[in-house]
């Protein structure tokens, strides 16, 4: 059998377990729109654009996730449902990132973040070899992994106390990096995640809010939010929220993102009004997006993505 021959095969079979598990589950399978006239105001996400002859004057743009289509659907009575996602994301090309790449992306409804934490942990095991089943997930909150691994509170330290930290731990903070935000980022990306899922997949729980534009704030600290992200062998394979379904407040993030957007000198972006006036019909629900590449990649013990991806961009002309 070639190599590529048992890559197709591989990604095939893994993706059948996706829908069996999911099937198994009475989840429903969905397909949205790759293509929209509004995208994600996250300033750390980069949307590719393009322009349709049939729509001039305004930027299209391919999706980062297929979040805001999902959630408009649940809005309308969908219940649970999932997708198998491609997705598109800019100034992302190295060891775990392509421009394009898959989304596992699904919802529950009436599911709080825990409990969907331990659904992602059984897709995850599913998806492994049997000869790398793995132990129980370990779960840290967000401060309690920065106090062990940086030595600080990240709830409570300004942003000199965090540049001066970085610096002490060896990490070359870029010009761009200045706000808590970004100085947290460069440090969960380059010194807590690599320490975590080592032995067993890792759950990182209750990010900073300022880090969750889309999460619920927990009632028991509402400095921080119902979100989480869940790493092995270091790399980052999930990320999912309690759902935000306050449309006044999910504005306010928004408008509080393209703000942080102009201040970094990125393009503006249009908001998705329709995605926000679908919020405030959102039933309680908890949703999660997990990369299939990186899982795979894992599963095959390789240690670049694109060893498990069909066609990377490398192998493009």
């Amino acid at each position: 059998m070639s190599e590529l021959q048992a890559r197709l095969e591989a990604r095939a079979a893994a993706l059948a377990v996706v829908r069996d598990f999911f099937a198994q589950r009475r989840v429903l399978e969905v397909d949205t729109p790759v293509l929209s006239a509004a995208t994600t105001p996250d300033p750390n996400l980069h949307s590719l654009t393009t322009r349709l002859a049939c729509r001039p004057g305004i930027p299209w743009y391919l999706h980062t996730s297929p979040e805001f289509a999902m959630k408009r659907l649940i809005a309308a009575g969908a219940g649970d449902i999932y997708q198998i996602a491609r997705v598109f994301r800019d100034a992302e090309l190295g060891n775990h990132h392509q421009p394009e790449f898959t989304l596992i992306e699904w919802y529950r409804v009436g599911w709080d973040e825990a409990r969907l934490m331990g659904e992602v942990i059984e897709l995850i095991t599913a998806l492994l070899p049997s000869s790398g089943r793995i132990t129980p997930a370990v779960h840290i909150s967000y401060r309690d992994a920065f106090e062990q691994y940086c030595g600080l509170d990240p709830l409570g330290a300004t942003a000199a106390q965090l540049q001066q930290r970085a610096t002490a731990l060896g990490l070359s903070i870029p010009d761009h990096c200045a706000s808590p935000n970004d100085l947290l980022d460069l440090m969960l990306t380059t010194l807590v995640a690599p320490q975590l899922g080592q032995s067993s997949p890792t759950i990182l729980f209750d990010f900073p809010a300022s880090q969750a534009a889309l999460a619920e704030r927990q009632p028991h600290d509402p400095r921080v939010a119902a979100r989480f992200e869940v790493f092995l062998h270091g790399v980052e394979l999930a990320n999912g929220f309690r759902e935000l379904t306050d449309p006044i407040e999910q504005r306010q993030r928004f408008e509080q993102e393209l703000r942080q957007r102009q201040r970094r000198g990125l393009p503006a972006v249009s908001l998705d009004e329709r995605f926000l006036e679908s919020v405030g019909s959102l039933p309680p629900c908890s949703g999660v997006a997990l990369g299939f590449d990186r899982l795979l990649m894992l599963a095959n013990a390789e240690f670049r993505i694109d060893a498990v991806m069909t066609l990377p961009i490398e192998a493009t002309p």
